[in-house]
């Protein structure tokens, strides 16, 4: 089998583990990103919020929500929590995401996750200091920043969410071991203008349960920072291209092979989310992507073992 994408992929594969490794534990926790080291990642995949006093902290929501979190009593949550923005790091440290609740939809999609009782969220400096402690010095973080255009209530506006992460990434030297992404373009211009030293990574997705790209709708989309996709043919890596990006990270339905080419030709990386199944994972190295994101990083691990690829080395890590 000839693999299209086999001389980014034999530089090496980008493996990562989304959320750290949801399939298997808590995401967006210490024990989760301790699983996937332990599996052996190049990159883990996390995602932010900035809390009321300015903390970075490592989840995927602006609020905590019923469906992963207890409060401090061990209860349930029964609706959404107040935004995180309006919280303190002390207050953001009661609740309890280290368990998935059995009743809820989202629970039926990781039967395999191992609870771990007592996990409260961290925050993006206990991520590196956990790094740190493995001794593993290559693995990189693809870092999502979480800001919504059409919920500015939500969140700290893109430029001062900007700058705390920035502060907290060049405050542990990890400039060089970062991309940072999101879905809204002006948080990455944001990034490009502050600190042009940092990779930065364009998600894109065109589905009817998110869509930044708005193709469909005329006018420039407001998560693209004032661009208007279809001034570029529709073309996302081409907007990406003209926003100054380094990657573009796609839904993996939404891209082909014609498209990781005109991406490479214009000097992106392709990195797709979320893929779990072994075969679309084969089929995406094919088409020549440089890197999955995965809930499920021992599985995309067998499928590089298989195909004769560089694997990243395990560091098992103690949280």
């Amino acid at each position: 089998m000839v693999l299209i994408g086999i001389t980014s992929a034999a530089q090496g594969f980008d493996l990562q583990g989304h959320r750290g490794a949801r399939g298997l534990m808590p995401e967006n926790t210490l024990p989760g990103f301790a699983k996937a080291l332990a599996i052996g990642v190049t990159t883990l995949e996390l995602d932010l919020a900035l809390t009321g006093d300015s903390e970075v902290v490592v989840m995927h929501n602006p609020r905590f929500e019923p469906e992963l979190t207890r409060n401090g009593k061990g209860e349930w949550l029964q609706q959404s929590s107040p935004s995180i923005h309006s919280m303190t790091l002390a207050k953001v440290k009661t609740y309890d995401v280290g368990r998935l609740n059995p009743g809820s939809k989202y629970a039926q999609h990781y039967p395999g996750q191992q609870a771990v009782d007592g996990t409260s969220v961290p925050t993006l400096g206990e991520v590196f200091d956990l790094v740190n402690k493995s001794g593993n010095q290559a693995v990189r973080f693809n870092i999502e920043i979480k800001i919504y255009p059409e919920r500015p209530d939500l969140t700290w506006p893109p430029k001062k969410f900007a700058r705390a992460v920035i502060d907290v990434v060049r405050g542990y030297k990890m400039e060089d071991r970062i991309m940072l992404q999101s879905f809204d373009w002006r948080a990455l211009q944001e990034i490009q203008d502050l600190a042009p030293e940092i990779t930065t990574s364009y998600l894109t997705a065109n589905q009817s349960w998110l869509s930044n790209l708005q193709t469909s709708i005329p006018g420039p989309s407001p998560w693209l920072n004032g661009l208007d996709v279809d001034d570029f043919n529709g073309s996302a890596v081409r907007a990406i291209k003209a926003a100054g990006g380094d990657i573009w990270s796609s839904y993996h339905k939404e891209v082909d092979a014609d498209a990781i080419d005109l991406a490479h030709q214009l000097g992106l990386s392709v990195n797709v989310w979320t893929v779990n199944e072994t075969g679309r994972m084969r089929e995406l190295i094919a088409m020549g992507v440089d890197g999955i994101i995965t809930d499920y990083p021992d599985r995309l691990r067998q499928v590089i073992l298989e195909l004769g690829l560089p694997l990243p080395r395990p560091t098992p890590v103690e949280y």
